[in-house]
């Protein structure tokens, strides 16, 4: 499966190769139940953003992971080596990669960091050692949103987040905002069965139809409601989005970034500055859907 073009950053063939790991939001999130053995019925529209995390890939003897920007391990612990040690076993590559992950995006956010690391390097070995190695199901091994990465463009997500079909999604600009809280997907899920939240399917043509005309979005998360009660700091975060004049703020997946529409880039870097200048110690950035 080819990588988007967009996200390859130019090398010469042999040497190392650049490639930017899309963050993702949820436009609209719901869990329609609890499936056997834990895991959630979902229903949501999951838009890949022009900003994320970026890793870099060279041909070598043997795996290693190196980590900048985060203190995260370099081990089996970490998904993007997992992922590169089970796409090398499955290609039965004679090989490694000496891989750095640059990490850009904050930690347990809600955009999909780790999961997008995990296909982003799947998708640049599959390209170092062709191999015919069924990368949605190898993907699917990893957790339940690195298939959507291999995907490469705006989804609808069903199942625990593996059934997809692409959505012809327009690009809008946005900004997000993380208010410097980690929430664990794990306790955001536990939290909403203990209050048996269930919520009804999406309207996805709403939702297309008015990001396309840039009304008011008829989507909702329903962790929000959950996780937000447990960390005011989102409830923050929302309410800031808001005051800075975007439209249809929420929060993304489990967690704790929020977003909300802009109506021009413009706007979205005038929002973005605004609420930075209000709350230095936040994580807030303009981008695009992709």
């Amino acid at each position: 499966m080819p990588l988007d073009p967009l996200t390859v950053r130019p090398s010469d063939p042999g040497k190392a190769a650049s490639y930017l790991a899309p963050a993702k939001v949820n436009l609209g999130l719901s869990v329609r139940g609890l499936r056997q053995g834990g895991y959630h019925e979902l229903h949501s529209v999951m838009v890949p953003l022009a900003v994320g995390d970026e890793l870099e890939l060279a041909p070598a003897d043997t795996l290693t992971l190196r980590v900048e920007g985060a203190a995260l391990p370099t081990d089996e612990r970490n998904l993007v080596y997992r992922a590169a040690r089970a796409y090398l076993a499955a290609a039965g590559a004679s090989g490694g990669a000496a891989i750095t992950l640059r990490k850009r995006l904050p930690l347990a956010s809600g955009l999909g960091g780790g999961s997008s690391d995990a296909a982003t390097a799947l998708m640049a070995l599959a390209r170092l050692y062709p191999a015919p190695v069924n990368l949605p199901a190898l993907a699917l091994t990893l957790g339940a949103d690195v298939p959507f990465f291999l995907l490469g463009q705006a989804a609808l997500a069903q199942g625990v987040g593996e059934v997809l079909t692409p959505l012809p999604v327009p690009r809008v600009p946005l900004v997000l905002v993380n208010p410097g809280v980690e929430v664990s997907a794990r306790d955001a899920y536990t939290w909403l069965d203990g209050e048996e939240a269930f919520t009804p399917a999406l309207d996805v043509e709403g939702i297309l139809a008015a990001l396309t005309a840039r009304r008011d979005v008829p989507y909702f998360n329903a962790l929000q409601g959950p996780v937000a009660s447990r960390h005011p700091a989102i409830q923050a975060a929302l309410a800031a989005l808001a005051g800075a004049g975007l439209r249809s703020p929420l929060m993304s997946g489990s967690g704790a970034t929020c977003f909300a529409l802009a109506g021009s880039d413009d706007q979205a870097h005038d929002a973005a500055r605004l609420i930075q200048a209000w709350q230095p110690g936040w994580w807030v950035m303009a981008t695009r859907t992709l």
